[in-house]
């Protein structure tokens, strides 16, 4: 099969560092998927031809509309795009991006993905390891995610840097590199990484939660005695004297503990002492 002398010289190119797309495999659990990367990375296999992967190319046919749409609906502008830059220090690692937003810095990453099942939290989740990695290698703060769907839907997500993830993802890439100059194959490094944390910008409509309406129906019955309750609670706190380890009267209990803090607890009164005649 005839392979295109451009896609030969950027294989080449990808085998001298770890991108933002090997991030997501080796933080990942497919030990197969890690296994061959080593291997394109010692050069042994070639990377896979992804020009009849139809996902993969709806990625690439949209991703400069998904870069003008986030524009117009944003007013910020993308600069670098594709461009290639490499960390300061640790020159096997690189980062191809799809841009940077001029005015914050952030690093943009523009994403097809299909409508089915789709959810925020899993698409910043599945996609972590290429951010975090980008913004480790060009110091940036912070991540946009662009996203557009089949169903016709433009999702905006946020993400700020993460150093505890980071960290992780560095010590995973530093071994995984040293197994590509040692040609000891990988193992998973089965690194559980925290919970993406999103920026929480939407407005949710529960009306149709039975589960919702239930405890809605609860908190709502009992907030006029919870408020009751704790104003209670405070005034009875004003009577204990301050000498007192412990006070009772009229069915409960007040006591002090070491360090002051009150609390109280029901005892039983004398009618419910009362043995059954």
């Amino acid at each position: 099969m005839f392979v295109r002398p451009k896609r030969i010289a950027d294989s080449l190119a990808r085998r001298s560092f770890i991108g933002g797309s090997d991030a997501k495999i080796i933080m990942g659990n497919d030990d197969l998927a890690l296994l061959r990367l080593w291997q394109e990375k010692r050069g042994e296999v070639e990377p896979d031809d992804l020009s009849r992967n139809l996902l993969v190319q709806l990625g690439t046919a949209t991703e400069q509309l998904n870069l003008h749409w986030y524009e117009i609906n944003t007013g910020q502008v993308i600069i670098d795009a594709q461009r290639r830059i490499f960390h300061p220090l640790h020159r096997w690692m690189a980062a191809t991006l799809d841009g940077r937003v001029q005015q914050t810095g952030a690093v943009f990453e523009a994403k097809f993905m299909l409508p089915w099942n789709f959810s925020e939290e899993e698409a910043a989740e599945k996609h972590m390891a290429q951010l975090q990695h980008n913004m480790w290698v060009t110091a940036s703060r912070s991540a946009v995610l662009s996203i557009i769907t089949g169903g016709g839907k433009w999702v905006e997500i946020n993400i700020h840097a993460d150093p505890l993830y980071q960290h992780l993802l560095l010590t995973a890439e530093k071994k995984f590199w040293r197994c590509v100059q040692s040609g000891e194959p990988p193992v998973l490094f089965n690194i559980e990484t925290p919970r993406p944390r999103l920026e929480a910008v939407k407005v949710v409509d529960m009306s149709s939660s039975n589960h919702w309406a239930e405890l809605a129906g609860t908190y709502l019955r009992t907030r006029e005695a919870h408020g009751e309750h704790e104003t209670a609670k405070a005034e009875l706190k004003k009577l204990v004297p301050e000498d007192a380890k412990e006070a009772t009267g009229h069915g409960i209990k007040a006591k002090r503990s070491k360090s002051g803090a009150i609390s109280f607890e029901a005892q039983p009164t004398e009618a419910e002492r009362a043995p059954i005649q």
